[in-house]
């Protein structure tokens, strides 16, 4: 077999190939050239890319083989996230790969803000030598405020704290218990604004928090204050901030990101890039061989799971994230166990239920949810499927879902059921298990009837009137079409006398054939069943 094709689209560390391995058709293409670019993606199963390659829905939909594309860094504005995921398309990124870097440049503007060193520095190349212009302040017991005390901004904290600081910070979603794991004391905005001689700002670009930072804010600081912005281009209002910086509001500010990169109005300089207040640089957050390197790992690393129909911790657009070892070994029969119930569904499902009973219940399993839609979907839609979309197509039918986790199980150790509601108002439900040391997947249940099938390729499922010699016609017709029946199980009758027969044969069953045994054994329900690799 081909190896699947890994592109890369942009320049990564030697490192980021060595990571890959020896599994893939690795190619290379300049992905800033977009008649390149789109030809390379012809036959690509995973794009790797930076800042320069854009890939937008033009470039997805002539990639029909993509699986995943990878952004080997934190940012993903050049990824079309919602036309990746409705062509069922993983999108991941490195979230991690920058935050020492990021940490250590924003105590460098602190540091250089307090003592005017780049200012300090043009000067005395210049020729002069003017010590009692750049006197600066100590940091030692000031003030620091940190606006958003995630990864980076804990990094930050723990860093400054070295010199005698104190450390206060503004974040809803941080416990006070957390805050004071880290040393740090929690106030509201206003306060902190305040209180704080240096504010650095470490918040996700949202709307709600783009311009979060504006002239009533500043209005709040002291002029002895500096501000500084080493997250995203947009949290501060940069005309508010031109403002404060030229009528003495605040006392300056470093910068390492802006609305527009490079920052520009019109044809010319932006113009806090000439204020001597402030200190900026282009965007250097991520740029040390040490942050490079470990995002091009990382992204090799997501590369490589999705190739191997894993889940990725790291993916922007699919839930699951890190999956336990108890729990992994499920995710293929509860996939399988989605094919079995589309397969037996005779009308589209309206509501679903993914019940999990059993040691499993102490385990995080909302992969299950994934793994049974996208099984229910895999041989209903034309579209590939995948755990990225398949809760899209759950969405457009207007299918409900459930995640139902219960510890009691009597019969087995662990037992998943899909239970579904169907736009004929009938249930219909499925049940399996991994059995034994070697965790067959098996097939428990169907609509009450207590089986015990191990899933294989090809079934065949028939609810009739129990009577003698049932076995015999199905039997005599599958051998005169030369089909092998590899397994049989037959279900104790219910209250109204039906019995429940599952088949496991060689190879499909043709249709005529079909037909003559459902008509033959009078079957109230017939249908042959093709399981997919999950």
């Amino acid at each position: 077999m081909s190896k699947p094709v890994v592109l890369i689209a942009e320049e990564l560390s030697p490192a980021t190939i060595d990571a890959l391995g020896p599994d893939f058709d690795v190619r290379h293409v300049n992905g800033a050239d977009r008649d390149a670019l789109l030809p390379a993606l012809a036959d690509a199963h995973a794009v790797l890319i930076r800042s320069a390659t854009k890939m937008d829905a033009e470039a997805i939909a002539v990639a029909p083989a993509l699986k995943v594309i990878a952004r080997a860094g934190v940012g993903l504005d050049n990824v079309d996230i919602k036309s990746a995921t409705t062509a069922g398309v993983m999108v991941v990124n490195a979230p991690t790969s920058n935050i020492i870097s990021a940490a250590e440049l924003t105590v460098g503007h602190i540091l250089s803000l307090a003592r005017h060193i780049p200012a300090a520095h043009a000067s005395l190349a210049g020729g002069a030598w003017k010590r009692s212009s750049f006197t600066g302040t100590e940091l030692f017991e000031k003030t620091v405020g940190i606006i958003g005390l995630g990864r980076i901004g804990a990094l930050i904290a723990a860093r400054l704290q070295a010199f005698g600081v104190s450390v206060v910070a503004y974040d809803p979603y941080v416990t006070p218990t957390r805050a004071q794991q880290l040393g740090v004391a929690l106030l509201g905005l206003d306060e902190l604004l305040a209180e704080s001689d240096f504010v650095t700002i470490h918040m996700p670009k949202t709307p709600e928090t783009t311009g979060m930072i504006s002239a009533a804010q500043f209005a709040l600081m002291k002029p002895t204050a500096y501000v500084v912005n080493v997250a995203r281009g947009g949290l501060i209002d940069e005309q508010a901030l031109y403002a404060a910086l030229t009528t003495g509001e605040i006392a300056g500010a470093g910068l390492d990101v802006f609305t527009s990169e490079p920052p520009k109005e019109g044809d010319t300089a932006h113009p806090l890039l000439s204020l001597p207040n402030v200190i900026v640089t282009p965007h250097l957050g991520a740029s040390t061989d040490e942050a490079q390197e470990k995002a091009g790992v990382s992204v090799a690393r997501s590369v490589k799971l999705a190739l191997e129909g894993d889940l990725v911790p790291d993916a922007v657009n699919v839930a699951g994230g890190v999956i336990d070892p108890f729990v992994r070994p499920g995710i293929a029969l509860v996939e399988q166990l989605g094919q079995v119930f589309a397969g037996l569904a005779p009308a589209a499902l309206t509501n679903l239920d993914i019940e999990v009973r059993g040691e499993l219940a102490n385990y995080d399993v909302s992969v299950y949810r994934l793994a049974a839609l996208k099984g229910i979907f895999t041989n209903i839609v034309s579209e590939n499927v995948s755990y990225v979309n398949a809760p899209v197509f759950a969405e457009q039918r207007g299918i409900e879902t459930r995640l139902i986790v219960e510890v009691d199980s009597p019969l087995y150790r662990n037992i998943t059921i899909l239970r579904g509601t169907l736009a004929d108002g009938t249930v219909l439900t499925v049940a399996g298990t991994l059995a034994g040391t070697r965790m067959v997947p098996k097939i428990v249940e169907i609509n009450g009837y207590e089986i015990e099938v191990p899933i294989e390729r090809h079934h065949i499922v028939m609810r009739y009137a129990d009577r003698p010699g049932i076995v015999a016609i199905y039997g005599q017709k599958l051998g005169e079409a030369g089909i092998n029946i590899a397994g049989l199980f037959v279900a104790h009758p219910d209250a109204s006398g039906r019995a429940l027969s599952v088949l496991t044969v060689d190879s499909p069953v043709p249709d005529g054939i079909l037909d003559q045994m459902r008509e033959a054994v009078g079957a109230d329900l017939f249908r042959q069943i093709e399981i997919t690799e999950a």
